[in-house]
């Protein structure tokens, strides 16, 4: 138990075009999970966000009359930070450095800019190995890593298309999801067309979407002053010098996720839970095959059994691990993972449109970082 809670959440609309500035979308966020908290933006005294966010703290302060803010901190990169993010709040707060930490991402992510479209600005130097040699693209780079695992247990495309079904049923009855009332069939996946052939389909591929988000975490002893908070159970990051934060090319065995693995076992170490506790989770796939891999790490199924385990129904909501149960980044919408951090709490709160029965514990894996919300006892 990290003494700590999730005590608000706030989001806006998930969209293709937002038609306002990504502050503005922090700062209506913002204001949701504070309000959504309890707690005016005065009592806001740290700030979380990414290296990769455009929105200046300072700005955002000034915006919602926050402050003084005692913390700031960002967490690195970006999907793949989202739970490292929520791991420098509780610091923050388990430490008494602050006692309400915003946690927040806003972009206009499709009518700003396309995330899925080579950039013609340079970016950090280890993207050089990849650009030099035309992998322009997060798809191309990710796609190279996947192959190695469909080569190594034979999965296919087909195969990576059963969970994008799963998450599309999910986000069909999710009025909030970009793909509302929009499920598909393996067949509709299987003729949606190549973006990295034979690997990744459109629809293995997250969306690119307008929105913010923001959850606001403070001390577990404020528990009488929320109206529904959640336990933050155990936080972990793992990073390896041998990876790379957009794709794992480094090791000997690239059909495994080392990353995720020692997350997992910090996470299960911290929190004295066992796989066998999860009763939901939360996974980031901006590619659809990511799912495999974080199910094999985090123990749910051994090396290759991800395959069998999702072709049965384990990720449906009446399966042995309901997973993405707003429809994931493909099926609700990309806001680098921090939607799917609400999720789990809504789940834990007993609120979420998929709603499970009973959720003690949710898992939340943003890859190289992951956490457990529980509730409260």
């Amino acid at each position: 138990m990290t003494g700590t809670i999730v005590a608000g959440i706030g989001a806006t609309e998930f969209s293709k075009a937002s038609g306002r500035s990504e502050m503005q979308l922090a700062a209506e966020a913002s204001r949701a999970a504070i309000l959504d908290a309890g707690l005016t933006p005065a009592d806001i005294d740290g700030m979380v966000t990414f290296t990769v966010d455009a929105n200046d703290e300072q700005e955002l302060m000034r915006n919602l009359g926050a402050g003084p803010v005692t913390w700031w901190s960002r967490a690195p990169g970006g999907g793949t930070g989202a739970c490292a993010a929520m791991q420098q709040a509780v610091a923050a707060v388990a430490t008494g450095l602050a006692n309400n930490v915003l946690v927040y991402r806003a972009f206009n992510e499709r009518s700003g800019y396309r995330y899925g479209q080579p950039r013609a600005v340079a970016g950090p130097p280890p993207l050089d190995w990849y650009r030099n040699f035309g992998i322009d693209t997060p798809a191309k780079m990710y796609a190279l890593w996947f192959r190695r695992y469909m080569h190594t247990f034979g999965a296919t495309n087909e195969d990576f298309g059963r969970y994008t079904v799963s998450a599309r049923r999910y986000a069909a009855t999710n009025p909030k999801a970009w793909f509302h009332d929009r499920p598909i069939t393996l067949d509709d996946h299987q003729a949606s067309r190549w973006i990295v052939e034979p690997v990744l389909r459109l629809y293995d591929c997250c969306q690119e979407s307008d929105g913010g988000v923001a959850l606001v975490v403070t001390r577990a002893d404020r528990v009488a002053d929320v109206d529904a908070p959640v336990a933050i159970r155990a936080v972990a990051d793992a990073r390896h010098a041998d990876a790379s934060i957009t794709a794992n090319y480094y090791y000997d065995d690239l059909a495994t996720y080392p990353e995720a693995a020692r997350c997992a076992r910090l996470l299960f170490e911290r929190s004295g839970l066992t796989p066998a506790d999860i009763d939901v989770a939360q996974v980031y796939e901006n590619f659809s095959p990511l799912v495999f891999l974080v199910l094999e790490a985090y123990g749910f199924c051994g090396p290759g059994e991800a395959v069998p385990f999702i072709a049965e129904g384990n990720l449906d909501i009446d399966g042995a691990l309901p997973t993405n149960t707003h429809g994931g980044l493909l099926g609700e919408a990309y806001i680098h993972g921090i939607n799917s951090i609400q999720e789990g709490v809504r789940q834990v709160r007993g609120t979420a449109v998929n709603q499970l029965a009973g959720v003690d514990h949710c898992l939340v894996s943003s890859l190289n970082s992951g956490l457990v919300l529980g509730r409260l006892r």
